[in-house]
Order: structure tokens, then C-alpha cells, then sequence
């Protein structure tokens, strides 16, 4: 199957990703106010695996994975819990409006890994130095200082969810390359299903000390990352992998953490820095030049089981 230009449709639906995806780090701030990382994890993951579970069944979609497919869902479930885990931690540990910039650096590590992994997907001298202009403004946010009150240990929070956002790169493209001979519905619902046992026994060990008592607005976060991010957000993109290069849908990516800190600034009244401005300025700048001469690719090979 040769992957298409990206159209008025699919631009569409990945702005509604990213919008939804701007939300993620706000919800995941306001339910660890009460739970923690893991148990946030646990519980999000309960409910996506849940709603997408039902979407198939819906769909008529055969869920349960043929034989030679196991091997492939393992590798990405294990690549999903350690993304997810340190996205946790670190996004206890920063604010809102850092993570969701840090952790949307993520395009700029799948346009490398993709150069390197799909043949069609070659790096321009000018995307390169996109690339390198976006990742100038990642630098600049990951040394700034945010709110004190959501930021208890920024530098560890942030090195967190930049090696979460590196690990998420390394997962797009491992999923734009499964979900070509694999139905997508089921590479999210299995991520989400087989990472239960491990978030679960990761929770036993956690303590609860001074977390919140639980209320309506940490279970609102909580089913906010399951249904809108967890369910959602992963079938919708995992649709538009199939059918689009993951260098190409990065792009849109961009819009994430522009939604996220305005999110922050309403929602949890985040102050945002003229730092924070100029480093998505640059991010964006940067994949404005990564992208703007960049062509459709070829799909990749069936990967070999």
C-alpha cells in the first residue's frame, strides 16, 4: 500500500489529536493530585482498554491477535510502559505547560529515527535544520523554571518526560510500521490491556503520602486520558498512520503544546514565561522548515517476524 499525501480530512483529524493531546497534561496534573503516578497509569489504562474494547466490538473488529502478531504487541506494549512510566513520574514532578512542550518534542526524535528506519523518509539539509531550530527551543524550555507549586523537582521532572517524549518517537514509528499488516484497533487496545499487570504491581509499591483525598476532578482527569487520550486520540492516530508517513503527521504534533499551556494558564492558572513563548516559537519555526518541502513517502516494507 503506498501512504498518501495528507489531506483536508486527515489535517483535520490530527488537529482534533493534538487538541485533545493539549488537554493530557492538564488531566494527568489533576488526577495525581490524588493518585499516584502508577495508579494514575493503572486507571487511565482501565478505561482505554475498556473503550476500545467496545469500539471494536462495535466495529465487529477482530480483537484477538493471530499467532505471528503477539511478538510485535509485546515489543510495543513494552515500549508503552516505560513512555507512559516516565511520563508519570515527570509529570509529577513539572508543571503542566513544561511537560506538554517536552514531552511534544517527539516529532523532532521520530523525523530522525524515521530517516534512519524508513527508506522513503530521508532528511533535506533544510529539515535537518529545522530539526536543529526546534530543538534549540526544547533546550531553552528544559532549563526554565516553572510554577513552584506545580513544579516540586523541575529539572528531574523534565529529563523524565524528554526520555518519555524519546521513547514515544521510537514508538510512533515502530506503530506506523505494525499497523500496516496489523488492524490498528487492536495495536491500541493490546498496549493498553497487557500493560495492566505492570502498572498494577508498580502501584502496590507506591506510597499514597501526601496525595489529596480523591474527588470528582482527579476521577475527571483520570477519564479524561482514558476516553478522550488513551481511546480516542490512539485510534484515531494509529488510523492516520496507516495511511500517512509518521514524518509527515508530526507536524501537527506542533499544535499539542500551544493547546497545552493555554490549558495550563486557564485550568490551573500556570504562569507562562516569555522563555516558554520563544522556545515553542522556535519549536515551531523549526518544523515549519522541517516540513515544508517535504514529500510523500512509500509505504515500508512488512516488517519480518
Amino acid at each position: 500500500m503506498t501512504l498518501e499525501s495528507i489531506g483536508w480530512r486527515s489535517a483535520v483529524l490530527a488537529m482534533a489529536v493534538s487538541l485533545l493531546r493539549g488537554g493530557n497534561q492538564v488531566s494527568l496534573k489533576l488526577a495525581l493530585t490524588a493518585l499516584t503516578p502508577l495508579w494514575t497509569a493503572f486507571a487511565r489504562m482501565v478505561v482505554s482498554a475498556a473503550a476500545v474494547g467496545a469500539w471494536g466490538r462495535f466495529r465487529g473488529i477482530r480483537l484477538t491477535p493471530r499467532r505471528q502478531e503477539w511478538r510485535s504487541l509485546g515489543n510495543l506494549t513494552l515500549l508503552f510502559l516505560i513512555q507512559i512510566g516516565l511520563l508519570h513520574y515527570g509529570a509529577d514532578l513539572t508543571s503542566p505547560a513544561y511537560a506538554v512542550v517536552l514531552m511534544n518534542s517527539n516529532p523532532i526524535w521520530a523525523n530522525f529515527i524515521a530517516h534512519f528506519v524508513v527508506p522513503e523518509d530521508r532528511l533535506s539539509a533544510v529539515r535537518l535544520a529545522g530539526l536543529g531550530l526546534a530543538f534549540g527551543g526544547i533546550c531553552g524550555v528544559f532549563v526554565g523554571r516553572p510554577d513552584a507549586a506545580l513544579a516540586p523537582n523541575p529539572t528531574v521532572g523534565n529529563s523524565l518526560v524528554l526520555a518519555a517524549a524519546v521513547t514515544a518517537a521510537v514508538r510512533t514509528v515502530y506503530t506506523q510500521r505494525l499497523v500496516q499488516w496489523v488492524e490498528p484497533s487492536k495495536t491500541v487496545f493490546w498496549q493498553t490491556t497487557l500493560s495492566l499487570p505492570f502498572f498494577l504491581l508498580g502501584a502496590s509499591f507506591e506510597s499514597t503520602e501526601h496525595r489529596l483525598p480523591l474527588t470528582w476532578v482527579p476521577i475527571s482527569g483520570v477519564l479524561y486520558q482514558g476516553l478522550a487520550v488513551g481511546a480516542a486520540g490512539l485510534l484515531l492516530w494509529a488510523y492516520l498512520l496507516k495511511k500517512h508517513s509518521p514524518g509527515g503527521l508530526s507536524v501537527f504534533s506542533f499544535a499539542v503544546p500551544i493547546f497545552g499551556m493555554l490549558l495550563s494558564a486557564w485550568l490551573l492558572s500556570e504562569r507562562l514565561t516569555p522563555r516558554l513563548f520563544l522556545g515553542v516559537a522556535a519549536v515551531l519555526s523549526g518544523i515549519y522548515l522541517a516540513t515544508r518541502s517535504a514529500a510523500p513517502p512509500a509505504a515500508p516494507a512488512e516488517p519480518s517476524e
